[in-house]
């Protein structure tokens, strides 16, 4: 009972707690795509010439990734693996030094320049600058049954980065994620998306989002 009533509360937290969040949003993704539009423009040319080059391959991917209350949605990156990467495994977690990544690839992960194309998601409204990874609905099912209570990251939309994404990585334990994401729902606040917000960017001047635990 007391954790029906806990998951309820939470719930109620979640509606609750980011009704500013897609203002924010949207306020945020207009200003920096106005100061900074030669920049955009200049990436979104270098990073697909970049892709196609290496192996012809495609140069975007997508994936099917739960969003807020476990809506499904299409998420865009660019191509970091070996096409059809995941022909023979099935859905697996990427490893820091996974063989399937490309050399470009490595050089888009560590400034999470991969990332780039889930501004069109950002858009759309399927995730938020700051929020829980986006996970895939496969996998999260996976992690759910080993760790109960991993669902409810879906109780405000994932984002692009977050707290699980800044002082963990992208191979942490699906608990930790957990317990970073819990902690963020419980306490985000413009002022917290803020901070993480240019955290993320120094992460990414420095590259450092593939590194060691921060």
């Amino acid at each position: 009972m007391r954790r029906a009533e806990r998951d309820g509360d939470e719930a109620e937290w979640g509606r609750l707690a980011d009704w500013w969040k897609r203002p924010f949003d949207l306020a945020v993704l207009t200003a920096v795509h106005i100061a900074l539009f030669p920049v955009w423009a200049a990436l979104w040319t270098v990073i697909p010439l970049a892709i196609w080059l290496q192996d012809r391959g495609p140069i975007f991917y997508t994936q099917a990734r739960l969003g807020k209350g476990g809506r499904v949605f299409r998420m865009y990156k660019f191509r970091s693996m070996i096409p059809n990467a995941e022909r023979h495994t099935g859905a697996v977690w990427a490893e820091d030094d996974d063989p399937r990544i490309t050399r470009v690839g490595r050089i888009l992960r560590n400034r999470a320049l991969d990332e780039l194309p889930q501004v069109i998601n950002m858009w759309k409204g399927d995730m938020s600058l700051v929020g829980p990874r986006a996970e895939r609905p496969d996998l999260s099912e996976q992690f759910e049954a080993r760790h109960p209570g991993f669902r409810r990251r879906l109780l405000t939309r994932p984002g692009l980065t977050g707290l699980a994404q800044v002082y963990g990585r992208y191979s942490s334990l699906p608990k930790n994620k957990l317990r970073y994401d819990t902690v963020y729902i419980r306490r985000m606040s413009p002022w917290l998306d803020v901070k993480l917000l240019l955290m993320s960017v120094w992460i990414t001047v420095v590259a450092r989002w593939q590194g060691e635990d921060r």
